[in-house]
């Protein structure tokens, strides 16, 4: 009689264990797979946040391509927070949204912040949402540098350079900028500042004389910047959705894509985190052409 039930056992032993793999596999399958970490139905809007110093744009760049070529998603919201940042990360990005708004329709949520290189990104957005009390504009473009070469002086250290040319140390820490150099980093400046307004003016569909006219580094609230036409419209991120719907055509209920997170190990963290506090050092001594806006009570520590 125990025999007889035996093959019945395992029988329902590798059902069970049949059932538990099928089942890890369609968790796992769910998890890498969705474009978010909640399962969607019906109407899909894509949200990209955007946080924090405009350092890297390969993260947004990568997920406006996903949304813009995921049928399901009909329109895409671009959730900015950020003072700005690296010059050539925020063109990238700003390439991108241009691209994606011929197939989409690609709005900008400003949240507390989103001055100078957030700016620059929004503008390229088919409508832009900002609170009333949003810090953003700051149009313009800033190089900082350095300079240690008192303190080397009264330590009695001298730096020796050899270089090709002229300007092969421009901003070195060790002297201060000649005449000449600072002439050559003002022409720099203002062919980059250039460049920012007459982004701006093609985003917004604004003449560059009048882009030109606050193009002076000035920040500005969401509601100033209205009255000026750099916001469309004065609204938190539920009017930004709501206007998202309007814009692709969708009534009723919706459904917020988020991109998927990123699973970090312990460890992984630990080595970030020292990287990180490396850079901070680094960037410290170092020059950077910017769009970035970096007040001390924003609280920012680097100005990549």
């Amino acid at each position: 009689m125990a025999q007889k039930k035996r093959p019945l056992l395992t029988v329902f032993i590798i059902l069970g264990l049949v059932g538990l793999f099928l089942g890890t596999l369609s968790v796992v399958a769910l998890k890498f797979l969705a474009p978010s970490k909640k399962l969607a139905f019906g109407e899909k809007i894509g949200v990209i946040p955007v946080e924090g110093p405009i350092t890297s744009p390969e993260e947004t760049i990568n997920q406006l391509v996903r949304f813009r070529e995921d049928g399901s998603i009909k329109a895409i919201i671009l959730r900015i927070n950020s003072p700005g940042g690296g010059v050539g990360p925020s063109q990238e990005i700003y390439r991108e949204i241009r691209k994606t708004i011929k197939k989409k329709k690609v709005i900008a949520s400003l949240g507390g912040v989103a001055a100078s290189g957030g700016y620059y990104i929004a503008s390229a957005a088919d409508k832009i949402v900002a609170n009333p009390g949003t810090l953003t504009g700051s149009i313009g473009v800033i190089m900082q540098f350095v300079g240690f070469h008192e303190l080397l002086k009264k330590i009695g250290v001298k730096m020796e350079v050899v270089k090709s040319g002229e300007f092969k140390d421009i901003g070195s820490p060790h002297r201060p900028l000649t005449e000449r150099e600072k002439a050559l980093l003002q022409g720099l400046i203002a062919n980059i500042q250039d460049q920012f307004v007459k982004a701006v003016a093609k985003g917004r569909g604004l003449s560059e004389e009048k882009v030109r006219k606050i193009a002076d580094g000035r920040i500005l609230s969401g509601a100033q910047a209205k009255e000026l036409g750099l916001v469309d419209e004065l609204g938190n991120f539920r009017d930004a959705v709501e206007l998202a719907k309007q814009m692709a055509g969708l009534k009723g209920k919706v459904s917020l894509v988020y991109p998927r997170g990123k699973e970090i190990d312990f460890w992984d963290l630990i080595f970030k985190g020292m990287a990180r506090a490396a850079l901070k050092v680094l960037h410290t001594y170092t020059s950077k052409v910017q769009y970035i806006w970096w007040p001390s009570s924003y609280g920012l520590t680097e100005s990549n």
